[in-house]
This record gives C-alpha cells, sequence and structure tokens, in this order.
C-alpha cells in the first residue's frame, strides 16, 4: 500500500478505504486517547510540583497551564513524526519560525517548560517506564530541594526614612536583630534620609514595629523580594 496518496485517489470509494486502514494500522483511536490521558496526568502532576515548589512573588496560573497543553501539544506530534525522517527536518524548520513572544523571567521557569516538553516526548514514543521513572524522580527531587529551601532563611528589603543622625542606631539594631543584611541603596534629601537594606530573617516578627521604636525613624516597610539566585 503506497502511504503517499493523492485527493484523485483517496476520492475513489475503494482507495479510500484502504487508506484509511493503513492510518488505523499505524495510530488507532484507543492509542491517541490513552497516550492524551497519560499526557494530561503527566502535565497535572508537572503542574502540581511546580505550584508546591514556586517562591516568587506572582504566581501565574497561566503559566500552570502552559505546562499541562505543552505535554498534550508535543504528544501527538511525537507520535505522528514517528520514525519519518522526512517528516521530523520539517518539524524542525517548522520549529526554528516560531518566536516566543513572552519573556521568561525565572530561569527555573524555563526548566519546569523544558520538562514538560521532555514528557510529551516519552509519552509520545511510547516509553512509558522511562516517563514515569523521569516523571516520579525529577518531581521528588523539586520538591525536595524546595523543602530544604524553605528551612533557609527567607530575604526581604527593608526600607527605612529616617533621620541621618539616627544612622548608628539603625546599624545597631540590625546587628542585633537580623543575622545577614547588605545595604541596597541610600538617598539623603533635605527632609531625611531614605535607605533599602536586604535583610535574611527565618520569621518576619516585628521587625517593622521594631525599627520604629528606633528614635529618628519616621516609617519602615517590609518587602518580600526574590534575588537572581532564586533565594
Amino acid at each position: 500500500m503506497n502511504g503517499n496518496l493523492t485527493f484523485s485517489d483517496i476520492a475513489h470509494g475503494s482507495t479510500f478505504a484502504d487508506w484509511f486502514a493503513d492510518q488505523l494500522s499505524n495510530f488507532t483511536p484507543f492509542n491517541v486517547v490513552i497516550a492524551l490521558l497519560v499526557a494530561l496526568a503527566a502535565g497535572l502532576i508537572i503542574a502540581a510540583v511546580y505550584k508546591a515548589t514556586y517562591r516568587g512573588v506572582l504566581y501565574s496560573p497561566s503559566f500552570t497551564l502552559t505546562l499541562i497543553l505543552l505535554c498534550l501539544v508535543t504528544t501527538p506530534v511525537v507520535m505522528a513524526i514517528g520514525s519519518n525522517v522526512a517528516l521530523s527536518m520539517g518539524m524542525v524548520g517548522a520549529l526554528s519560525i516560531v518566536r516566543f513572544r513572552t519573556a521568561v523571567k525565572d530561569p527555573l521557569d524555563t526548566a519546569y517548560m523544558f520538562w514538560a516538553i521532555t514528557m510529551g516526548i516519552l509519552v509520545g514514543s511510547n516509553a512509558y517506564v522511562i516517563a514515569i521513572v523521569a516523571l516520579l524522580g525529577i518531581g521528588g527531587i523539586l520538591l525536595a530541594i524546595s523543602f530544604f529551601r524553605l528551612h533557609a532563611p527567607n530575604s526581604y528589603l527593608l526600607v527605612l526614612h529616617y533621620d541621618e543622625e539616627a544612622q548608628v542606631d539603625i546599624d545597631n539594631h540590625l546587628k542585633q536583630r537580623v543575622k545577614t543584611y547588605r545595604l541596597r541603596s541610600k538617598t539623603i534629601s533635605r527632609q531625611g534620609a531614605e535607605m533599602t537594606v536586604e535583610v535574611r530573617l527565618d520569621r518576619q516578627g516585628n521587625i517593622v514595629s521594631e525599627m520604629l521604636d528606633v528614635p529618628g525613624v519616621y516609617d519602615a516597610t517590609l518587602v518580600a523580594c526574590q534575588t537572581e539566585a532564586g533565594a
């Protein structure tokens, strides 16, 4: 049976039946449905791990949905390509002209996208055992890393407005209250001074109210921040 049929060939009843039978010999609806269900389950697990390990400021539900769709979309593409070299080269050419306009702010988000695509490739190639091992292994590692990071001090930005004469008292209080802190910025004007300090705290506690107890401090603001290292 010749797999490269023209439209005129398919128009004949018997030829169309042979063509349809040839299509079902490669992929059955049952196999496609099973692959999509497995890809959906893998995508949901990846999305759950991403949500459980996310430590950023603004969580994006749309990105979680994107991870699920990456698994679902990649699976039938790999099933269609199979061992067809010409089709695989065309797929590579199609992907080379696709440009993603949305910037990925966190490099870890890119890793999750590659994880979702990898799971789609494994499921589409019927490598279910490898897919299950990779899914559970990578997910367990990410959850373990996130668990240990929870016990590390969190990073915050402490913004203070104060009189310049209160600088010494502020420094002494920070040395007593915070184990690790770093000056990010300092501005002095005729109305007073403003200072932004990166502090690492096990617990937020009452550091804001404590800083207000320092003579000369007008107001204090504590903001959660995420460094480039993901802290």
